[in-house]
């Protein structure tokens, strides 16, 4: 054990002490661009700055034909007005309709009923009396009506759908808006194109149903435990500050009451291009890539920012306590404020951060995680501009007051000021982190977030490529010193109790007329950006035989898929059975997963495999289960070692049994307060009847009476029986040997037949349970036929014309016309497995009031598909550049060779789906519409507040069968 020991320290040493020497140079390309390149930089990146102060960030990746954009601006919800907040978040919303040229079909006349909406937004703000005011909002409501007979809806997401764009979106949050894409690298020129005319003007178009959707993106927040406890949080860390003073979706008042000139005004002051970047990172050419982001985004003219003269927070001298209700269980948030990005302090909180909570080798894992004295606990930080928070939180147990689990919480920093942790650990927490970024950074969205966070947080790449050079400077005596002067009785704690929330706010629907979509329609802008030349990408599909290597080992079949890129492995155990199959398989292995063995403590298992950056995890699915492992390759041999070590010795522990069994008893106390389980379990009940998973469960007094010792023999046994292994990583050879010599092989013994679950012939029953919530859900399920392949290609373009997406027909008909949801979609599902059946899915989020409009929008929808030619090619164009610039890489293509066996192909799909794809035609989609969706009998779910809903509405859906809580967990 002690020459074990040694070896894995000087591995550390060799891994920690040969530091990178990271080093800011200057060049310039052919073109003569000046750019900054860091030596040693594994993501090859350049950073440019134009002459107008846009960053222009660039990195290379050619797994693929695509490229990550970010657009981030350096403004967020703390720069909104305190009499208009978020207004930030708004922008972010209207930043997606258009220009003066992109989004209209006649400016002139669409811009000044504009202008009057501006003035009648002027006048409905200052208005006091009540009565006056809807009558100025009925005024806006007409306007609008007018207004928008020349907008264009959702041109912007249409040319962006066009291009084969994925992950169209944005957010904003404290210092930050920004804005996202995946495009095809082909499709550069064409993206900027668009971008350019985006940023170059802001037009607040369609602008009062875009702000009820906000305000139902509101009613959402409201619904949230975990924001309320962070609203809650953030304003005792910050009691002056904005940060904490003004949440990003901004207050009821303030979105009710909005300011179209405010909104503008924030926009010139902010949206100039010294306060922007531009992120690609992808299958890129350097050289060429920066002279079109400069042709494009170059003209955009520079402009002073304002000086910010921020509060500066008071030092906190004592604990702050808050507390917050809601129907959900309880939980606790500790935080502890710091200094911003790029300080010292960052760099110790994060440090002492990774000494807490590693999902393996931290204190708080060992301490309460590992021995079950919570039902969960972890710790986190978050770091901003100007400040920071280090933040420890948890799930009591059973009887566990939240008082006690605040306590050990701090128990444990009182342990790293006392010094009583293992040296090593610092190091291995180095290694940990380098890992994470080998990972990470392996992506091209691993890279580009880095970057964009580089940006907004006004740091160098070269900061960030040295922070772990940095931490690796930091001593175990820096850190017992650094913790005893700053955790002190200097924090905010907030109480997430079980209760009435009394602060929810209810509003009555404004009454919104429905716009007018024009779909048809398009702007002169366009046209022109159809006339951008396209460079074609070629599809390429996958042979699995060819890229998959298959061996035996021991009579045991071994998949291998050699990782080119970096020296991180990942190996599997895979079984072709699951909980189905036995319904103690997840208890036991679970179980398995809280031992020790009589070499190894829990804690000291743990903490060898840390030791050794190797991360396992068990993962019981229904029908499968996943042992892993991952990490660096040459370690992996002996992560194989523990592993299997822990499989076989592991020793039962009748304490820690009861312990868990208490956990799970606990877990699904839990799920019957929790809105998104509730609503699972009534999809399941809606889907598959009463015989179903969530209600066929082990039983509380089966679960106290089991054996332990049995439990850790069902688990020890796993092996016994038939299993398959993979492989991703650099060097086959080394792992094989490690299987052979560690790895304890299994025979052709089968597992049990499966319980079947079978989806159930829809009749149109309306499964319903109560919950105090603002918004209220509703979810429509039909079964579809069964598995057949030819059916994929109809789905994808469905899926992009019809279902989802900003320029879907479902998101532009219940959001952009009538404004009755934030959230709503639809879905033809294939079915992943050929002896199981499709599924037809609709989903409406929205205030209760509105949910029989919308419900009847939706109905609607569903059994009279609108047929638009344009859209239709552009969804059909969309799908095809997705195919097309889509590659399976590395381990995927593993995934992927296995979801093709389940449907009982052996081949790459996409090249059917592309092939029918470039013939299918509007007809044949609507075909597939009529025989496959229309007239479906939908099985319903819904939850909200019995009160909020209009139950003669709510029964014309069908029968209606209100289901309690004990009846859908069936515990």
């Amino acid at each position: 054990m002690k020459k074990i020991f040694l070896s894995l320290l000087l591995t550390f040493f060799i891994m920690t002490t040969n530091a990178q020497i990271y080093k800011a140079k200057i060049a310039t390309d052919p073109n003569g661009y000046i750019y900054e390149t860091v030596s040693n930089d594994p993501s090859n990146s350049r950073i440019y700055t134009l002459k107008n102060g846009l960053k222009v960030y660039l990195s290379r990746n050619d797994d693929e034909p695509r490229i990550q954009t970010y657009i981030p601006v350096r403004t967020g919800s703390a720069n909104d007005p305190s009499e208009n907040t978020g207004l930030a978040h708004y922008l972010e919303h209207m930043m997606f309709k258009g220009t003066s040229k992109l989004g209209t079909s006649n400016w002139d006349k669409e811009s000044v009923l504009l202008a009057r909406i501006s003035d009648l937004y002027e006048q409905h703000k200052v208005e006091k009396n009540p009565n006056k005011k809807k009558e100025i909002y009925k005024k806006i409501d007409e306007v609008s009506q007018e207004a928008s007979k020349y907008a264009i809806a959702n041109e912007y997401d249409k040319m962006i759908s066009e291009l084969g764009a994925t992950g169209t979106n944005a957010h904003t949050w404290l210092d930050e808006t920004v804005y996202k894409n995946n495009i095809p690298s082909n499709e550069l020129e064409r993206w900027l194109f668009v971008e350019k005319e985006r940023f170059s003007e802001l037009v607040l178009r369609l602008f009062h149903t875009e702000l009820e959707a906000v305000y139902e993106e509101f009613n959402r927040a409201q619904d949230n435990d975990m924001r309320l406890v962070n609203y809650e949080m953030m304003d005792a860390l910050f009691p002056t500050h904005p940060y904490g003073q003004q949440t990003t979706i901004g207050t009821s008042e303030h979105l009710k009451n909005p300011s179209m000139k405010a909104i503008h005004q924030y926009y010139e002051t902010y949206y100039v291009p010294n306060n922007m970047a531009v992120v690609l990172a992808g299958d890129l050419d350097f050289d060429t890539t920066i002279q079109l982001v400069d042709k494009y985004f170059g003209s955009f003219q520079y402009k002073e920012l304002p000086v910010l003269n921020r509060p500066i927070e008071k030092p906190l001298t004592s604990v702050v306590k808050r507390v917050v209700k809601s129907p959900s269980s309880e939980r606790i948030q500790i935080a502890f404020r710091c200094e911003g990005a790029g300080s010292k302090e960052a760099l110790y909180t994060k440090m002492v951060n990774m000494i807490l909570n590693n999902s393996g080798a931290g204190l708080i894992d060992i301490n309460i995680n590992q021995k079950q004295l919570a039902l969960g606990a972890g710790s986190y930080t978050s770091f901003f501009k100007e400040y920071g928070l280090h933040s420890l939180y948890g799930a009591p147990r059973e009887g566990q007051t939240l008082e006690e689990l605040q306590k050990l919480l701090l128990d444990q920093l009182e342990i790293i000021k006392k010094g009583n942790f293992e040296d090593w650990l610092i190091k291995a927490i180095v290694n940990d982190l380098k890992t994470q970024r080998i990972s990470s950074w392996d992506t091209s969205n691993g890279v580009a977030t880095e970057m964009y966070n580089a940006f907004i947080q006004n740091l160098s790449w070269q900061n960030i490529l040295d922070e772990l050079n940095e931490l690796d400077k930091i001593s175990k005596e820096d850190i017992v010193k650094f913790a005893n002067n700053f955790y002190k009785d200097n924090y905010v704690v907030v109480y997430k109790e079980k209760g009435t929330n009394n602060k929810l706010v209810r509003v009555e629907n404004p009454g919104i007329t429905p716009i007018t979509l024009n779909r048809t329609k398009q702007s002169d802008f366009y046209k022109k950006f159809a006339q951008i030349p396209e460079k074609e990408i070629q599809p390429q599909f996958i042979n699995y035989q060819s890229l998959i290597k298959f061996d035996n080992v021991k009579n045991t079949s071994l998949a291998y898929i050699k990782n080119k890129n970096n020296e991180l492995g990942e190996l599997y155990y895979i079984f072709n059975f699951g909980s189905d199959n036995n319904e103690e398989l997840a208890l036991a292995l679970n179980y398995l997963s809280l031992l020790g063995t009589e070499k190894y403590t829990k804690s000291e298992l743990e903490k060898e495999f840390y030791k050794i950056g190797i991360t396992y995890s068990i993962q019981v699915q229904n029908e499968l289960i996943f042992l892993s492992l991952q990490g660096l390759e040459k370690n992996i041999p002996k992560g194989i070692e523990l592993f299997e070590h822990l499989w076989k010795y592991a020793k039962p522990d009748s304490e820690t049994y009861q312990k868990y069994v208490q956990t799970i008893l606990k877990a699904r106390k839990n799920s019957k307060l929790n809105k998104q389980s509730i609503l699972n379990a009534l999809a399941q009940y809606a889907r598959f009847g009463e015989n179903n998973r969530i209600r066929n469960n082990i039983s509380e007094n089966d679960l106290l009476n089991k054996n332990p010792s049995n439990l850790v023999n069902l688990s020890k046994g796993l092996f016994d029986y038939k299993h398959e292994i993979f492989y991703f990583g650099p060097n086959e050879s080394l792992i094989k040997k490690a299987i052979q010599k560690y790895h304890n092989f299994g025979t052709s013994k089968e597992y049990s037949t499966p319980i079947i679950y079978k989806e159930i012939e829809s009749d149109g029953s309306l499964f319903y349970s109560p919950y105090d919530m603002v918004q209220t859900e509703i979810l429509f399920q039909s079964r579809g036929k069964k598995f057949d392949i030819t059916k994929m290609p109809y789905a994808k373009v469905f899926g992009e014309y019809f279902g989802r997406g900003l320029s879907s027909i479902v998101f532009q008909e219940i959001r952009e016309s009538k404004s009755l949801a934030y959230s709503a979609y639809a879905s033809y599902s294939v079915a992943s497995d050929k002896d199981k059946y499709d599924f037809i899915s609709s989903y409406i989020g929205t205030q209760a009031n509105k949910l029989p409009q919308a419900v009847d929008a939706m109905k609607e929808l569903m059994n009279n598909m609108p047929e638009i030619d344009k859209q239709f090619t552009n969804a059909k164009k969309s799908a095809l550049k997705q195919i097309a610039s889509d590659r399976i890489t590395k381990s995927n293509i593993y995934w992927s060779y296995l979801s093709a066996k389940k449907r009982g192909i052996d081949y790459d799909v996409r090249k059917d789906m592309y092939s029918r794809i470039q013939t299918l035609q509007l007809s044949d989609l609507r075909d597939f519409f009529n025989q496959e969706i229309k007239g479906k009998i939908y099985n319903v779910s819904l939850i909200g507040k019995k009160e909020s809903l209009d139950w003669n509405s709510v029964k014309k859906l069908g029968k209606v069968k209100e289901l309690s809580i004990d009846e859908l967990f069936n515990y």
